[in-house]
């Protein structure tokens, strides 16, 4: 079974799904325990009984964040899905046989969903290569194919991991890059509340001290959230970041969130900049565990051209692309992670704090090709 049957099975319909869930909430229900109504009187029962009920109703609610997980998905994909998947669907039908023609429109929709030009041709001459090779005429056919070859061209034999790299013994180091404008500051105070919400306790570290409003723009988003703040604007970024670590492993913090400057324009000075607060964190807590290059979306090869030039001044660990809901050129996910070789950790599809999800190719597959599904 291909990727596109896969997925196709494994997100049922709202309908189906509606009836699961009330199936599931019958089931806990009758063990005396409704999941909706948590602070309700329990029955005295055996403590096996408990167990299994806290097992349920943890199923229960895994089952409600996956589901609410797609819905996102599907929303915030709305915008791609109808621009690139509705011109896919208009090839298949304008042509009833797989010709040159055929493929040379495909090229070019695929190419205007900023995939990417060498995305592209490897998966041109991959699909070439299976119409040959399976002898397939109808181009009706070919959708699972389209779905299964770039979800193998993005996953490229690797083993991409979208989990952060937490560590056990002291805070966990973050270090967020990207040009200014991108909506670095927003990402960082949204995964600290995500963080938060998993019961972490985060510190937020304003180290873009010489952008006007930079610091304290990050400080009232600490504020809204609950995360701890250490920043001064006007100071060397470097010796912020030492204050912040030191600041961190005194008041036991789980995790740091550091925002950095985004001068891409002077590449030598952010490289040096990028350098020195690496230094000092190898120092301190013996390097950061992630590094997240922050671009937004709708700046279609723009984006990619920054991925490009930040991965050759840092090492990038993971890519967060904001703003997915705004383009149509949904494709730009399998551009980068082409051009850079980083996987995509987080992708955020619209304005709320839920709207940051971590990054899944099979959601992300559904969300953009659930219409030919």
């Amino acid at each position: 079974m291909g990727l596109f049957s896969k997925i196709k099975n494994m997100f049922k319909s709202t309908e189906e799904e509606k009836v699961d869930v009330n199936e599931e909430i019958e089931e806990v229900e009758e063990d005396g325990l409704n999941p909706l109504a948590i602070d309700q009187e329990e029955p005295v029962v055996e403590e096996k009984e408990v167990e299994e009920k806290k097992e349920k109703k943890g199923l229960f609610h895994k089952k409600e964040e996956e589901k609410k997980s797609v819905k996102v998905y599907e929303k915030g994909l709305t915008k791609s899905r109808q621009g690139f998947v509705s011109r896919l669907a208009d090839l298949t039908n304008r042509y009833s046989k797989v010709t040159e023609e055929y493929f040379e429109e495909l090229e070019e929709i695929l190419i205007m969903a900023d995939i990417g030009v060498n995305t592209v041709m490897e998966f041109m001459d991959r699909l070439r290569d299976r119409v040959r090779k399976e002898n397939i005429t109808d181009p009706s056919e070919l959708k699972e194919i389209i779905v299964d070859e770039l979800f193998i061209i993005y996953v490229n034999d690797e083993v991409l991991s979208n989990k952060i790299n937490y560590r056990e013994d002291g805070p966990t180091i973050i270090l967020f890059v990207g040009v200014n404008g991108v909506g670095k500051t927003t990402t960082i105070a949204k995964l600290a509340n995500k963080m938060i919400d998993e019961g972490k306790k985060v510190l937020m570290v304003g180290a873009d001290t010489f952008r006007a409003g930079a610091v304290e723009q990050l400080k009232e988003w600490s504020v809204k959230v609950g995360a701890g703040f250490y920043g001064k604007e006007e100071s060397d970024p470097a010796s912020v970041v030492y204050d912040g670590v030191e600041l961190a492993k005194k008041d036991g913090y789980d995790v740091v969130l550091i925002d950095t400057a985004g001068r891409l324009q002077n590449k030598v000075n952010l490289m040096k900049e990028l350098e020195k607060i690496n230094k000092v964190v190898e120092s301190l807590a013996g390097g950061c565990d992630e590094t997240l290059l922050v671009i937004d979306a709708t700046t279609g090869q723009n984006g990619v051209s920054q991925a490009v030039a930040f991965k050759e001044i840092t090492n990038v660990t993971g890519i967060v692309l904001t703003k997915l809901d705004g383009t149509a050129k949904g494709g730009i996910v399998l551009a980068i992670k082409e051009s850079v070789g980083v996987p995509v950790k987080y992708i955020g599809l619209g304005e709320t704090k839920d709207d940051l999800q971590v990054f899944d190719i099979e959601k992300y597959i559904y969300g953009l090709f659930k219409d030919m599904m």
